[in-house]
């Protein structure tokens, strides 16, 4: 595929990190005592290219620290690359974090347009749809308290509501999403399952669930050590779940 006819292309992305494996305790801050602190650098992403064309299904698996999260934030905007190009060409919603964008002393409606506008809607849709997010979230109740007062619960259910109602055209998720209580979590997957219906409509999901990657994806994507491991069909993910 050329980057010509992807809705997504990454060019050489790569992503470090510095791991820190001591910390000065209390003490030794008061009394500004030195000490040295072991530390090394992570490689996260290296080098990725890859291109994602529109109405794909790709499915990201790989085992813990393969990169498969960098590279969903990096997608998603919330972690910049430290090298290598990024090209989205559509509107990206992330249900990686729903907290993102949030400003706690702000009501709960004034956060709805904060983060709906971040996420590249106008004020115009926004006030087209406010009365079914705030119904979605089931915050009426507390819409015009400020965002401090919220429950975690509270604000991973705005920000999932703002997310599905924002016509995304590319969705990244998560398997670690967890929302609410059963019922807001029924509601909430009746919602992802509608926009998966979607034509044109790209979703990338990492899993580490068999079933979750066979039932939504048609492209499978292995990550090892920062790298792409392999680049296929479902067989990659059926070798890899054995």
């Amino acid at each position: 595929m050329s980057k010509k006819d992807s809705v997504i292309s990454l060019r050489g992305v790569s992503k470090k990190y510095l791991l820190y494996h001591e910390k000065p305790t209390l003490v030794e801050n008061f009394l500004r005592i030195s000490k040295r602190i072991k530390k090394e650098q992570f490689t996260a992403l290296d080098k990725i290219d890859l291109d994602i064309k529109r109405g794909e299904r790709l499915g990201i698996i790989g085992a813990n620290g393969s990169g498969k999260t960098t590279l969903l934030k990096i997608i998603a905007g919330i972690t910049t690359p430290d090298a290598g190009q990024v090209e989205i060409k559509a509107r990206v919603i992330s249900l990686i974090d729903l907290t993102a964008g949030f400003h706690p002393e702000l009501t709960g409606e004034e956060n709805i347009y904060l983060n709906a506008l971040l996420l590249g809607m106008s004020r115009e849709e926004v006030d087209q749809k406010l009365e079914a997010i705030i119904n979605f979230a089931g915050l009426k109740q507390f819409i015009d308290t400020a965002m401090f007062t919220y429950s975690n619960g509270m604000v991973l259910r705005l920000g999932f509501a703002i997310a599905i109602h924002a016509q995304p055209e590319i969705l990244l998720l998560d398997e670690g999403l967890s929302i609410g209580d059963e019922k807001f979590r029924k509601k909430a997957n009746l919602a992802l399952i509608k926009l998966f219906k979607r034509k044109n409509f790209t979703v990338i999901i990492v899993s580490h669930i068999k079933e979750m990657i066979q039932e939504n994806c048609k492209r499978v994507l292995y990550l090892k050590t920062g790298k792409i491991y392999q680049d296929g069909g479902l067989k990659i993910a059926q070798k890899y779940f054995k």
